[in-house]
């Protein structure tokens, strides 16, 4: 028993502990989420920022540089054309750019095929920087011919200067090695306006690369470059460098977002995207360049940008789970030693509960809650033995009022009918009825008997329930016997009865009642209906002529009876309201239309399954809900004799 007490206690600290740390952690989690969103948003903010203030310093360098390659070969073009009758000059001016650009890579003024007969079909005066040497050469012969390459047609066939794509382009001294350049391309036109070359200022993609890769707004960034067609020619890896473009690895594992950042980059658009690459969260800052079709990108990865922040807050998460860990366990120790004496209270209350109503509470002196508690429970020790007392006596009453109930509803079922068949030796007679009360006694009544070949039969329903209306429904039964029993006609029947419960009737009771005799040899039916539910003939509601009103409510006035000529084979169903006001959950009745439907597909069948389907049909509409009111039914057919 110790031991139990001590859980319960034990519990009880527990869970008030775990209330005040739960209270506090949703607290704490509240404020640090907004702090930690607020923060994060201006640590995104301020990479944001940072990284494109990088690539805007990025571009404008890039910029300068593709722009001095613009000045030198514009500032050159004029000269070339001028001394077309000098092609040694070419050289000279090729060279003069080299010298005066040292960030270039090349130079190249190449003319029509025989453009100067005297030198042949190839002229092409051609200088490059080999490691700050400038060196100048003849570049076109049988293995290079040079009008025929990307970066001499292409401004020829759109008459403009052009930026070309990256290619390989070859060393004059030794054929077999190659450098990857970008080119700049100018057509050369005489003073008629007529194309007589272009002159080609080429750019190491290679110092460039290494140029833009050399921007790391963070440790793990890095920079990539595209051309107009999508290629990459900057990239970390450098085995994608001119042999892929943006879209190649969205061929296999098609990425909607890299595809759409592609082509935000072809359309020289600026900004910036959050997509995953390579499987890792990242920030892209892109911009276009100038006018060559190319556009930059600096890639920074998630992890960096909130990588300090990402740390902090892991701090602050552990401190604060180890904080209300410690909080908790304080907690616990802190109510355990205020609630130790609801401990003693509890177990002296624990032998108070199994029967020992003398067991003197303990008295702490205590003002408190628990000191109040205590009191409470000696208020209520006092009270209990005080409640016990009565509740035997009220027991003992209750029961004695339930057996009485008990027989009461025994002698009033015993009043009416239940032997079915009623008259086993008859065979013109199919008739079955049950009465359900809606408490232990109930006020509805049937009743049947055959005198000198009529067979007498009346169903009724006394206003109100319980006890007193199941005295009324003795009376009126026994009533109805007596009369009946004289040979009267249902309306005789009816005044007689009717006259006999107005006088003293103080409680104003009545009753609603069918009363009908029918002819067993002719089959004729007199009845008379005092105020109750229109009875069915073969599942048709009977067209009454009179409306008479309940037995009961006054002495004065006669009843009038109504008669069919031949009931014979016909299905008579006589009901009390508790069938067509039966309610269910939803507060739907049972209804004349449920009725109706039902009786008029029950012709065939006899008087009991009528009674015993119809039953279980009202209980499945009501789906459990208790009675509203008192059940009877009565079904009869008189069968002609074949």
């Amino acid at each position: 028993m110790k031991k139990n007490i001590f859980n319960i206690h034990r519990s009880l600290s527990t869970r008030l502990s775990l209330l005040i740390v739960l209270f506090a952690a949703v607290i704490l989690v509240a404020s640090l989420g907004y702090m930690f969103g607020v923060s994060r948003e201006a640590i995104r903010q301020e990479a944001v920022n940072h990284a494109t203030e990088i690539l805007e310093n990025t571009a404008l360098r890039v910029n300068g540089i593709l722009d001095k390659v613009v000045i030198a070969t514009d500032n050159t073009d004029w000269l070339i054309t001028s001394h077309l009758d000098s092609p040694d000059s070419m050289f000279f001016y090729s060279r003069c750019i080299l010298l005066n650009n040292p960030d270039l890579n090349g130079c190249s003024i190449a003319f029509e095929p025989n453009f100067f007969k005297e030198r042949g079909r190839y002229f092409s005066a051609y200088s490059y920087n080999d490691k700050g040497k400038i060196l100048t050469s003849q570049e076109g012969n049988e293995q290079y011919e040079y009008f025929y390459m990307d970066w001499y047609q292409l401004c020829k066939l759109l008459d403009r200067p052009v930026w070309t794509e990256p290619f390989m382009d070859y060393n004059p001294e030794d054929i077999y090695s190659y450098d990857m350049i970008a080119s700049y391309c100018k057509p050369l036109k005489d003073s008629e306006g007529n194309y007589i070359g272009t002159i080609a200022v080429d750019l190491s993609l290679e110092w460039l690369s290494k140029t833009i890769s050399a921007v790391k707004p963070y440790p793990n960034s890095y920079s990539i470059m595209i051309g107009s067609g999508g290629t990459y020619f900057v990239h970390p890896d450098t085995t994608k460098l001119f042999y892929q473009t943006i879209y190649t690895e969205t061929l296999e594992k098609p990425d909607t977002a890299i595809t759409a950042l592609g082509r935000a980059m072809q359309r020289g658009e600026e900004g910036m995207r959050q997509l995953k690459i390579d499987g890792e969260e990242c920030f892209v800052f892109y911009k276009p360049l100038s006018t060559t079709g190319w556009s930059v990108a600096i890639v920074c990865p998630e992890s960096d940008i909130f990588g300090s922040f990402n740390r902090i807050r892991r701090a602050v998460t552990i401190a604060v789970l180890a904080g209300l860990l410690l909080m908790f366990l304080v907690c616990i120790r802190i109510i355990a030693r205020e609630l130790r004496p609801l401990k003693r209270l509890v177990k002296q209350a624990g032998s108070i509960a199994n029967g020992n109503f003398n067991e003197t509470l303990p008295d702490d002196g205590r003002n408190d809650e628990i000191g109040q508690l205590s009191d409470s429970f000696s208020n209520m020790q006092r009270s209990l033995v005080n409640y016990i007392s009565e509740l035997k006596q009220t027991t003992a009453q209750k029961a004695s009022m339930e057996n009485e109930l008990k027989v009461a509803s025994d002698i009033q079922m015993s009043m009416v009918p239940r032997t079915f068949p009623p008259f086993p030796a008859r065979r013109d007679i199919d008739l079955f009825a049950s009465m359900t009360p809606a408490k232990e006694v109930g006020g509805d009544l049937y009743d049947f008997f055959i005198q000198n070949e009529h067979l007498y039969f009346c169903v009724g329903d006394v206003s109100g329930k319980g006890v007193p209306a199941s005295l009324f429904m003795a009376v009126t039964r026994n009533l109805f016997r007596i009369v009946a029993q004289q040979g009267h006609s249902p309306a005789e029947i009816a005044t007689q009865i009717n006259n006999i419960l107005s006088n003293d009737n103080e409680q104003n009771m009545f009753v609603t009642m069918f009363i009908g005799c029918a002819d067993l040899k002719t089959g004729h039916l007199d009845f008379c209906n005092c105020g109750h539910n229109a009875p069915l003939i073969d599942g048709e509601f009977m067209k009454l002529k009179y409306t008479n009103r309940p037995l009961g409510i006054w002495e004065e006035g006669d009843f009038y009876g109504e008669s069919i000529d031949d009931i014979r084979d016909k299905q008579i169903f006589i009901y009390t309201d508790g069938l067509t006001e039966a309610e269910n959950l939803q507060h739907e009745l049972f209804g004349d239309e449920r009725l109706h439907e039902f009786l008029a597909k029950a012709q065939s069948l006899s008087s009991e399954q009528v009674i015993i389907m119809l039953q279980e049909s009202v209980a499945k509409h009501r789906d459990g809900t208790i009675p509203n009111d008192d059940l009877t039914l009565l079904c009869l057919t008189i069968v002609e004799p074949k």
